[in-house]
């Protein structure tokens, strides 16, 4: 099979397909706009703005969640101190796509969040070859910066950011 595009094969041509969660239902606390609405795990990870979950793979028709690239467990919120950590699972141990969804992870929340929060995107410990190349890479702000001032990595990560039809 071959990858996006017509390119080189896919490293997981079959990768095995997990259940979406379901949608959570919206309370009547979060509808209201005279209360002050903290960040949680779930917020990040699902609301209406679908925030990490629908982020598409570059590899293959299916989100994230679809393939257990992330999962709400995986994802750390403290409102009062302004963080946000997210772990996130490649599908296999030598995924060379491992740095661009990191990426399309940290994109995401640096456009959906306020500027007040601090972001660790990285890879579930023992789960790929490079973790920790890869790691370094996502913490890295000015090498963040410079990925993002590729057109052509840009316009990848959009797509991966973008809504399926």
């Amino acid at each position: 099979m071959v990858g996006p595009g017509g390119g080189a094969p896919l490293e997981n041509a079959n990768p095995l397909i997990y259940r979406r969660s379901g949608e959570r239902p919206v309370t009547a606390r979060e509808e209201d706009d005279e209360l002050p609405d903290s960040i949680d795990d779930r917020e990040i990870f699902d609301t209406r703005q679908h925030l990490i979950r629908s982020i598409n793979d570059p590899e293959h028709p299916l989100t994230l969640e679809e393939l257990n690239v992330v999962e709400q467990v995986r994802v750390k919120v403290n409102d009062a101190e302004s963080t946000v950590t997210v772990e996130f699972t490649p599908t296999i141990p030598h995924c060379s796509m491992a740095t661009l969804i990191g990426l399309s992870i940290k994109v995401k929340l640096i456009r959906s969040l306020p500027e007040r929060f601090k972001l660790d995107v990285h890879i579930t410990p023992g789960t790929h070859a490079s973790e920790h190349a890869v790691n370094k890479q996502l913490a890295d702000k000015e090498r963040v910066a410079a990925a993002l001032e590729n057109s052509h990595l840009l316009e990848v990560v959009n797509q991966c950011l973008s809504a399926r039809s």
